[in-house]
């Protein structure tokens, strides 16, 4: 019922002022984030077990350096209160605090999932399968490779990214010197942008067939070329924060 309303709010955006689509897609972003909340509450706790009892190094044993932290897949950095527009509740998997990393997520940890992707540097992620909802917030120089999400994909505080995104919604706060390539069922939000370009989808791999059916995205409706900037209100002059990516210029081999 949820993918249906948000189907009647794509199919409406052509009839409706940008501020009455706003006010939908605020609407079905916290109705979302009820959902999510509600499936982490129904899911089985952990079984309670005792741990064993951590023994001490004897006299004179060497003892084994602590490995180096690694930026987590399951626990993405605290901090996470909801934006406007925002799906409330903690993301479910993701990387945080990372640099010059290589970091990817497959199908099965994706699968109907929150991600998170915050306070990365220069580092390039590929999240390959259908996430539920996806989060990049304050990530600087990363390339950002992603399969398609069932609902919204919010970006906020980014600059100088690369962002290949599948969604029914994205919105985008706070962010500068970044292109995006997208397939968007709903027209693009920006908000408090500079310099943001788009162009459609290009990324491929070997199950995004799959990936696409299980998110439920229609593949032939794409608004990648349609954006509603809610600082620019002027209707005759296009808004000055953002452009279209000339075909030459774009990417087509991501791998």
């Amino acid at each position: 019922r949820l993918q249906g309303l948000q189907k009647l709010l794509t199919e409406s955006v052509r009839f409706l002022a940008p501020y009455e689509v706003r006010q939908g897609q605020e609407a079905v972003a916290r109705l979302q984030g009820a959902l999510a909340a509600r499936r982490q509450q129904l899911q089985p706790k952990k079984k309670f077990a005792f741990r064993a009892l951590k023994k001490e190094a004897a006299p004179g044993s060497e003892q084994r350096p602590a490995e180096p932290a690694r930026p987590s897949a399951a626990a993405p950095a605290p901090g996470y209160g909801s934006a406007e527009g925002e799906a409330d509740g903690p993301p479910q998997c993701g990387f945080s605090r990372a640099e010059g990393e290589e970091l990817e997520l497959g199908p099965a940890e994706l699968l109907q999932r929150d991600v998170a992707l915050s306070e990365l540097r220069g580092c390039r992620v590929r999240l390959r399968g259908n996430a539920n909802t996806l989060r990049v917030r304050d990530c600087r120089g990363c390339t950002v490779l992603c399969g398609p999400v069932s609902t919204s994909v919010l970006v906020d505080g980014c600059s100088d990214c690369l962002l290949v995104l599948a969604c029914q919604q994205l919105r985008t706060h706070r962010t500068r010197n970044s292109q995006f390539y997208v397939q968007v069922t709903s027209r693009a939000v920006i908000e408090d942008c500079t310099k943001v370009s788009f162009a459609p989808y290009s990324w491929n791999y070997p199950s995004i067939e799959k990936d696409f059916k299980s998110s439920g995205l229609d593949r032939s409706r794409n608004n990648w070329n349609t954006v509603d900037d809610f600082d620019w209100l002027a209707r005759d002059k296009p808004s000055p924060n953002w452009n279209l990516i000339p075909e030459q210029e774009r990417i087509t081999f991501w791998d």
